[in-house]
């Protein structure tokens, strides 16, 4: 916004083309925002959600962590879900799959 007001004050093209690549910036950094939201790791006390994955803690029947590609759930029927090494908290989501996962 402050680029755009000293474009009306000067009038150079310089500033009007720096105010518009700050609000390209300004939108992608809003989309990055809400895409990130989708990558949410929920743990109930009876199972787990992540995007559309959604499973009970008796319907895993493989868990894999892997520190190059994160975690892996394989649930009955061979569904799968990776939840990536980027996720946050990615260590204490793993040792709460690993704590309610039954023997």
């Amino acid at each position: 916004m402050a680029t755009l007001l000293v474009f009306y004050v000067r009038q150079q093209i310089f500033y009007f083309v720096l105010s518009t690549a700050f609000l390209v910036v300004y939108i992608f950094t809003l989309i990055g925002w809400v895409m990130q939201k989708r990558n949410v790791v929920s743990i109930y006390e009876h199972g787990i959600t992540h995007r559309k994955f959604s499973s009970t803690w008796d319907e895993i029947t493989s868990v894999n962590a892997d520190s190059e590609t994160g975690i892996t759930l394989v649930r009955e029927g061979g569904e799968t879900l990776t939840i990536s090494k980027t996720t946050a908290d990615i260590g204490r989501i793993t040792t709460l799959v690993k704590e309610n996962l039954p023997s």
